[in-house]
């Protein structure tokens, strides 16, 4: 059966729990100070099965100004409201403020529930009916029931329960397949129970044994028990009050404004970027950088909304911004919020969010408000192209786009195969399921085609650029697996010739000029004629009076081409005489079974100066192992 929330509204007086409690028997100010004072102050919780047989799940809010951001809490997540006015006084300041409040907070139904009909006389109750007529009108309550009660007489009781069981039909039913969310309205400890929060549990479903996390907190707890309206359930859904029973858990863990989800389903972060309604009954515009009350979830934070394309925003206007925050929060694209002003405390506009874990903007950049602005009305489609691109090299993981998009897993696969299928996302890591925007990737291999470029130009006589060394130029950001999806396709697509731990382009060889033959054949000729006992490199160049870089890039190519081996830094030998050299060693290791330093010195006839680069290479060849002061024969798989 279908789960309906009910939350009521308006001016302090105006008999919003007596109405509650004509309808349902609960007295909803439980505390000892509210029915002492006899306001409410705290939010007040009942329930209520409808003629249908659907059950109405009401949440009581207060009336007095001082207690604005408890009603705000209490109507997250309400489906219909209840607006509250009281025949012998009308429409009051609360009143206006809890409809704006309704307004912003996108609430699509609900009634006028005209209280305290008993103490006034029947021509009053009509001007009163006018005057609220006029002041729903451009509101989701301009054609709602206006429906006269007395909680003291009970008149017009019975006849408010019905429009509440009609207006629940029309009210469609929330998703219990998206992520599940429950912001903490209350808190408390039982004894032999344990930690206890409510609140409405706006989205997907939960059940008894399920591990939970606490947002922003990073907290973790299993669910003990878990109770709809005072019954115990296995499981809860969207749209049910539910009190939640954890195991080992402290209430100290966990306050009103913390919002429960599974594990590691949401990110929190300390911007926001909103689409923002400032309301047309502000006095004076909002200028930049202006110091608010962010209300969103049953969360209160204080924050700075930035102003992205303008210094201030008049009265009735709207626009993309950004809000920082004191503490971080943890939301979804679409939840709705509230702003009030941070001293004196008042509403003064909402919204709803365009992007929950957005990057820092810097103001006045057209792109970022030309993209956000888009944001605003686009479709799950466009949201992640958007995203992807935003993302940049970094890329954009499924996990955080669920959050961007606010679309089941589901329906955000579709989504993304279909942006796969048009070549608009690259998938580079398949574990985290993170995708790269593909106009970014193609900057990245642009980027990588440059550096190719710009390396062969500098550097001809070298066959291309070692892999680690082209990855250290792609920008910082970049995802870890960027770099070799980049390579491969770049391969794949024959732009790019992979020659062991180095690349070069398709295009790119290696043509000696006549006179840097001449020095190849030089060079080589020096290293064949030195045998074991080779100078060092830098005295090669010297005597050959040729240019430094002109040398080191002959060499390289020799080095290449696999004529002359590097032992050590500037130590380079003949290729064929280090092959003859290890034949040797091989030998004398299969015949002895070790060989120590001197002998091996012995062996070579030089120095050792070349004995001991000579054996380490070999150990770093996987030829020999050391053991202590002797070598042995690495065995051979």
């Amino acid at each position: 059966m279908k789960q309906i929330i009910l939350g009521t509204a308006g001016h302090i007086d105006h008999g919003k729990t007596s109405l509650i409690k004509a309808i349902t028997g609960t007295n909803t100010d439980r505390l000892r100070e509210e029915q002492k004072r006899g306001i409410t102050i705290e939010l007040g919780f009942a329930a209520l099965d409808l003629p249908s047989g659907r059950h109405l799940g009401i949440v009581d809010v207060p009336g007095h100004e001082k207690f604005v951001k408890n009603m705000v809490a209490g109507a997250t997540g309400i489906d219909i409201v209840a607006m509250v006015i009281a025949a012998d006084e009308g429409i009051m300041p609360q009143t206006r403020e809890h409809m704006e409040i309704c307004i912003l907070l996108g609430v699509k139904y609900g009634l006028v529930v005209l209280t305290k009909i008993d103490m006034v006389e029947e021509d009053w109750l009509e001007m009163v009916a006018e005057d609220i007529r006029g002041f729903t009108t451009g509101t989701f309550l301009e054609d709602a029931p206006i429906v006269p009660v007395s909680s003291f007489t009970g008149a017009g009781i019975p006849e408010f329960i019905q429009t509440l069981d009609d207006l629940s039909q029309n009210v469609p039913e929330r998703s219990s397949t998206g992520l599940f969310r429950l912001p903490v309205d209350r808190v408390f400890s039982m004894k032999g129970f344990g930690t206890v929060i409510t609140g409405t549990l706006i989205s997907g479903r939960i059940s008894v044994g399920e591990t939970i996390m606490i947002y922003p907190g990073g907290d973790t707890s299993k669910v003990r028990g878990l109770q709809v309206h005072n019954q115990s359930r296995e499981t809860a859904e969207a749209g049910m009050r539910t009190a939640i029973n954890f195991q080992g858990l402290e209430k100290a863990a966990i306050n009103r404004g913390d919002l429960i989800a599974r594990e590691n389903t949401l990110s929190s972060s300390y911007m926001v970027d909103l689409e923002f309604h400032y309301l047309s009954g502000n006095k004076k515009p909002i200028k930049n950088r202006a110091q608010v009350r962010f209300h969103t979830g049953t969360s209160e934070t204080p924050g700075n909304l930035i102003l992205l394309d303008r210094e201030e925003l008049i009265p009735g206007e709207t626009c993309s911004a950004q809000i920082r925050l004191e503490t971080p929060v943890s939301l979804v694209r679409d939840d709705r919020f509230v702003i009030r002003s941070y001293s004196p405390v008042r509403t003064i506009g909402g919204g709803k969010v365009l992007s929950p874990i957005p990057a820092k903007h810097k103001r006045f950049q057209q792109d970022i408000i030309d993209g956000l602005n888009h944001l605003t009305h686009a479709d799950p489609a466009a949201i992640v192209d958007y995203q992807a691109k935003s993302a940049g090299p970094s890329g954009v993981t499924v996990s955080a786009l669920l959050l961007m998009t606010n679309q089941s897993e589901k329906a955000l696969n579709a989504v993304i195969s279909d942006l796969l299928n048009r070549h608009v996302l690259v998938l580079v890591d398949k574990e985290t399921l993170t995708y790269v925007h593909s106009t970014v990737f193609d900057q990245i291999k642009s980027l990588a085609l440059d550096i190719l470029a710009r390396y062969h130009q500098q550097n001809p006589l070298k066959p291309g650029i070692s892999k680690e060394e082209l990855k250290s130029k792609f920008p910082e950001s970049s995802h870890p697996k960027l770099f070799t999806v980049v390579l491969n396709r770049m391969i794949r697509d024959q732009e790019l010739i992979p020659e062991d731990d180095i690349v070069r382009l398709s295009t790119h060889t290696v043509a000696l000029a006549v006179d840097e033959v001449a020095i190849k054949e030089q060079i080589a000729d020096r290293y064949q004629q030195s045998g074991l006992t080779p100078p060092y490199f830098r005295d090669i160049a010297k005597d050959l009076d040729v240019d430094a870089k002109t040398a080191r890039n002959v060499l390289d190519l020799l080095v290449s081409d696999g004529k002359v081996v590097k032992v050590k830094e500037d130590l380079y030998f003949d290729r064929l005489t280090i092959d003859g050299l290890k034949d040797q060693l091989v030998s004398y290791l299969l015949e002895n079974g070790e060989i120590s330093t001197p002998t091996f010195k012995d062996m070579t006839g030089a120095s050792r100066k070349y004995v001991i680069p000579l054996i380490e290479y070999f150990d770093t060849t996987h030829v020999t192992i050391r053991v202590g002061d002797i070598r042995k024969l690495r065995k051979r798989q």
